[in-house]
């Protein structure tokens, strides 16, 4: 591994949880040089929801590059981007009652959150965006500006304006008063300078440490947007693409996002694709006001229309996913009560869970121990403090369960060191 430390920046981080050099993975399994296989809980930090080189999109997908069709097009026609469009069209808005205008950003999360918050503060005329505590949009200045993580933003250099911040729901309070809060900041806005542009928000916050929004939170909030005439933009970069059960976040709650940010397991395989969905009234943009060289990522439009085809003509696999998050949920209580030492709490839903831990760096020790094992997770949270398990959306239970296997032995090795 000294070709990495040697020339590779210090900004690398994952690579120091995992200290191993990884050469294949199937399914839901990474393999390093050692032939060591690893199951994953971490699926490309929610970039790979249907596994590693899922064979069902691999095919198609080969068989494109094998024809000589288009792999970079910019933003112009092509047959791989017009079919994508028909089937998410077909697939995803249309049953769903969602009318949206797709627009393709440059490929990566950041991108589509910078492209959200433009467009925003384009067609209303305002600059101020609100945005949630412990909310994570991305690293470049618009999207980190919206990110309330002191670490972060101080990398920044600059000063990040024009974004105000609310707290997010307090599941821990009996008299959540976080929506109040943002109507009071809401009304001082609009008398004293001028209404925000945006709210921006995830339903389920992954980074932040796994925080699930209620319905009803999330009912009023929509409201509150509505009513202001405020845009409301949801965030699903990470928790769309059936992370949560269905293929929106946002769908438990009814709710029908002004601006949607999607990006990573879009792609449905790993390669670079993000996109904004923007209500069809919304779309003020002149031709190439906003642009990228990397819109036209046809390699992931083919495999994405392939998983849209797939896994997405009917309820079963978010069924499927619903029914693995109850076999993860219960597990993951049973171990809350195993080991009270955790002082844990569960977290999440659908195939985003884990256990908030009160001890300083036990999530962060039990990550190591889990890998040594043969398991790989990353911790999450503020202060890293909440075991966080995201595996493939495709896994079986039975390889679901060896995961939580693992994991149950990594907490009892943590907490006897």
């Amino acid at each position: 591994m000294s070709v990495f430390t040697r020339i590779e920046s210090e900004v690398r981080s994952y690579c120091r949880l995992f200290p191993t050099v990884f050469t294949k993975a199937v399914g839901d399994h990474l393999i390093d040089e050692n032939g060591q296989i690893y199951i994953d809980f971490l699926a490309g930090a929610g970039a790979l929801n249907y596994g590693h080189n899922n064979p069902k999109l691999k095919k198609p997908l080969l068989e494109y590059i094998e024809s000589d069709a288009i792999t970079h097009s910019l933003d112009m026609f092509t047959a791989a981007k017009g079919r994508f469009l028909e089937c998410f069209e077909e697939i995803i808005l249309i049953p769903r009652g969602l009318n949206y205008k797709i627009m393709f950003t440059g490929p990566t999360g950041t991108n589509s959150a910078e492209a959200a918050l433009k467009l925003a503060r384009k067609v209303t005329g305002r600059k101020t965006v609100i945005c949630f505590t412990k909310g994570y949009h991305g690293h470049t200045l618009g999207a980190l500006a919206v990110t309330p993580n002191p670490v972060y933003q101080k990398a920044a250099g600059i000063s990040l304006d024009n974004v105000l911040t609310v707290p997010f729901e307090d599941k821990s309070s009996t008299k959540d008063d976080s929506l109040n809060q943002l109507e009071k900041l809401i009304d001082d806005l609009s008398q004293n300078q001028e209404k925000p542009a945006a709210v921006i928000l995830e339903t389920v916050q992954s980074e932040g440490g796994i925080n699930v929004a209620s319905v009803p939170w999330l009912k009023r909030l929509a409201q509150i947007t509505q009513e202001q005439g405020i845009l409301l933009i949801v965030d699903d970069i990470k928790v769309g693409c059936g992370r949560t059960g269905p293929f929106f976040s946002f769908e438990r709650a009814g709710l029908k996002p002004d601006l949607v940010c999607l990006a990573k397991s879009l792609s449905a395989y790993g390669n670079p694709m993000a996109v904004v969905l923007i209500r069809p009234e919304l779309d003020g943009w002149k031709p190439g006001e906003h642009s990228g060289t990397f819109r036209g990522n046809n390699l992931a439009f083919v495999t994405a229309t392939a998983a849209l085809e797939e896994y997405w003509t009917t309820d079963a696999f978010s069924q499927e996913i619903v029914e693995k998050g109850e076999v993860m949920k219960q597990r993951l209580q049973e171990m809350i009560a195993d080991y009270p030492e955790l002082g844990g709490a569960h977290r999440g839903l659908g195939l985003i869970q884990g256990i908030a831990c009160k001890l300083p760096g036990l999530a962060k020790k039990v990550s190591h121990e889990a890998f040594q094992r043969g398991l790989i997770f990353e911790p999450m949270g503020v202060d890293k403090e909440v075991i966080n398990l995201q595996s493939t959306l495709t896994i079986d239970f039975d390889t679901l369960n060896q995961g939580l296997d693992i994991l149950d032995k990594s907490i009892a090795a943590a907490l006897s060191n």
